[in-house]
């Protein structure tokens, strides 16, 4: 789709190449060699860390590995910062994670073969009929036992995937398997309440937070081509990067809000869903319609990334005189500079891809003029050699120091979005969901689930800079070139070279210059 498309072409590679890194039980076997037997999962109601772990399960072993029991839980509950380290859950088959965070692992997967409503209804069927709450009268102390479980999970389910209960129907199971067990204990009411309460209140922020990608995205999509019109006529008749902020660690600070706005609106599951396919076992159709398949902040973001690009190669087509272009490029290296420092790693890249489009890196008089070396140091970091090894390099590292920082400031880490994508669509593309059997490949989800559970823990961190408004209000709406009106501007700035230039130069002051 257009969303992968996009991300695709933001990395700049093609495909992945087959030693992906991934763990060597994802990798699909070559033709003759025998494949592994999977392992199976726990019966109903045996504790996932009394064998080995998960590896693939019919669907339905699966749901049962989810319920609760009296006695059972279906994960060991750490902390998030301990729970996606890679240092931690980087074993062959992810068998540290696989204990550790089945609930979230599963929650995530599961919604390709399964809606979440129908999940919750059969989680609850089974709650109903194993812990006998249609019964009359109950079992109180088995109950008691068995209610705070089932309240952690609903728990879990509400705060990390918040937009499942957008669906009436999901807070009607969630209010009828606590009335089945409030008999025993009042508590469970106001439990329930505060629940509720807070998903309310995570329900209003997601609301808010996608009106508010919308309106910037709107505001955001003017075209200044016929501005081109005015470069030699001062003074200038648009403000420029310069005139609102001049210091290029007060702009990386801004760019880092804008970011980490972005990726709070982000839910976990719409990782998944920007990839979803029919499922080949149903024989109805997949359990994501173009209606429900929600990946608007998904899009956003990914927008955002690329208005930042136009953004920068407009800041420095515009001016009319060499000597302020190579200004404003040193200005850049330097915000791309704080940027790497600050771990905003998606800044960065979309300032360095502004840099190196066509029409701004054939500027060779301005490029000539200005001070590149820490600019080519920048581009070395983000190459993409190797599968952006060195980039991979430092986004560990600044992994590293955000598990171990005391400051908000030292746990920022913001990756380069686009690769992120990336990496999952490949992992999706080259591991199948179901295995021959019919069985659910878990263990690619457990991986899915490293991969997207790493970035969730990204993502709530709290931006610890003061906001500027002028500066965010800039680079939400500063009118930028469209292509075409980047490569007149980039004419009228140095002549053309040659005559394809030459005739590419004429049909643009035609169609651009002509309409205005």
């Amino acid at each position: 789709n257009s969303l992968v498309s996009s991300c695709l072409l933001n990395c700049f590679i093609p495909f992945r190449d087959t030693g992906s890194g991934f763990s060597p039980h994802l990798a699909c076997a070559e033709p003759g060699e025998e494949e592994e037997a999977p392992q199976e999962g726990p019966g109903p109601g045996a504790c996932l860390a009394d064998g080995p772990p998960i590896t693939s399960a019919s669907l339905d072993t699966l749901i049962q590995n989810l319920v609760p029991t009296a006695d059972y839980y279906p994960e060991v509950n750490d902390p998030p910062s301990l729970l996606f380290s890679s240092q931690t859950i980087r074993t062959p088959a992810c068998f540290y994670f696989l204990q550790k965070a089945y609930v979230f692992a599963f929650l995530l997967s599961a919604r390709l073969f399964i809606p979440p409503s129908e999940l919750l209804a059969r989680v609850c069927e089974l709650c109903i009929k194993q812990q006998q709450l249609d019964q009359s009268p109950l079992d109180m102390a088995k109950v008691r036992k068995f209610g705070p479980k089932i309240l952690q999970l609903l728990k879990e389910w509400t705060e990390t995937f918040p937009s499942d209960f957008r669906d009436e129907k999901m807070v009607g199971h969630l209010e009828d398997i606590i009335h089945r067990i409030a008999a025993c204990d009042e508590a469970y009411w106001k439990t329930l309440n505060q629940v509720l309460q807070k998903l309310n209140q995570r329900l209003v922020l997601m609301s808010q937070g996608e009106e508010s990608s919308l309106k910037v995205s709107v505001n955001a999509s003017s075209i200044s081509d016929k501005l081109v019109a005015f470069k030699t006529k001062p003074p200038p008749i648009q403000k420029d990067i310069l005139s609102i902020c001049n210091d290029p660690y007060t702009l990386a600070q801004q760019l880092t809000h804008v970011e980490l706005e972005h990726l709070s609106h982000i839910g976990p599951e719409e990782f998944v869903q920007a990839f979803v396919q029919k499922d080949p076992l149903d024989g109805t159709q997949p359990c994501f319609s173009d209606q429900k398949k929600k990946t608007s902040n998904l899009e956003a973001y990914v927008r955002w990334f690329n208005r930042l690009c136009y953004l920068v190669a407009t800041e420095i087509c515009m001016p009319a005189k060499k000597k302020q272009r190579a200004q404003v490029i040193e200005f850049f290296i330097d915000v791309a500079r704080e940027c790497f420092n600050i771990g905003n790693f998606n800044s960065l890249m979309a300032i360095i891809s502004g840099m190196n489009m066509s029409p701004v890196s054939r500027l060779k008089k301005t490029w000539g003029k200005a001070k590149t070396a820490k600019f080519f140091i920048l581009e070395h970091q983000m190459d993409p050699t190797g599968n952006f090894y060195n980039y991979r390099t430092a986004l560990r590292g600044a992994a590293h120091r955000s598990r171990t920082a005391n400051s908000n400031r030292e746990k920022i880490v913001i990756p380069f979005f686009s690769l992120l994508i990336k990496d999952i669509y490949f992992l999706n593309e080259g591991c199948a969901n179901r295995l021959p059997n019919g069985h659910v490949n878990f263990e690619k989800f457990v991986e899915l689930a490293r991969q997207v559970g790493e970035f969730m823990t990204w993502k709530q961190v709290e931006c610890p800079f003061e906001e500027d408004r002028a500066i965010l209000h800039y680079l939400h709406t500063a009118p930028v070139f469209s292509e075409d009106g980047l490569y007149l501007a980039s004419y009228e700035s140095e002549s053309p070279e040659n005559q394809v230039e030459k005739d590419r130069w004429k049909a643009l002051r035609s169609n651009v210059l002509g309409k205005t």
